[in-house]
Parts: C-alpha cells; structure tokens; sequence
C-alpha cells in the first residue's frame, strides 16, 4: 500500500485562520499568550523511557498528585506543610 492511501482524506476545511496584516496584538491577545504561558504541567521535561507501563504509570500518578497539591496550596492559601502527599 502506498503511503498517499494510508492517509484519510481531507473532504473539506471548516473556519480559517485570520490575517492579522503586520497589525500589533492586542491586549486580549497578550492575556491570553500570558495565561498560557503560566500553565504548568508538573511533568518534568524530556524523553521518559520506562521498562514497563506500571513505571510510567506511578510517574504519572506521583507528577498528578503534585500538581493537585500545588493547585490546593494556592487555593487555600495554606503553607506547604498543611498539604502533605500520602
């Protein structure tokens, strides 16, 4: 089989993306690039490579529960020793 026929076609394209024409951003533009930019996965970057999925796994679970203890922290405006994991 050829690689052009492994491919789903494309039948139509819906919505287009707008020329901003040299035009500056604005500032929604910038509060949004911004928040963006703040969003923080907890997943230290890089190539992971596991022996098994259970490694991958815990590794995720250990990143989730970070983050959600970090999210908590910020809400509650608790110390880090109030929230503790395990």
């Amino acid at each position: 089989m050829q690689p052009e026929q492994d491919q789903q076609p494309i039948y139509r394209t819906v919505g287009r993306r707008r020329s901003r024409d040299g035009q500056p951003l604005t500032a929604d533009d910038r509060a949004q690039m911004t928040a963006m930019a703040r969003y923080v996965t907890r997943a230290p970057k890089g190539v992971f490579r596991y022996a098994s999925h259970e490694e991958m796994a815990a590794d995720r679970l250990r990143w989730t529960v970070a983050a959600m203890l970090e999210k908590a922290r910020s809400q509650s405006g608790l110390s880090g020793q109030s929230l503790k994991p395990g």
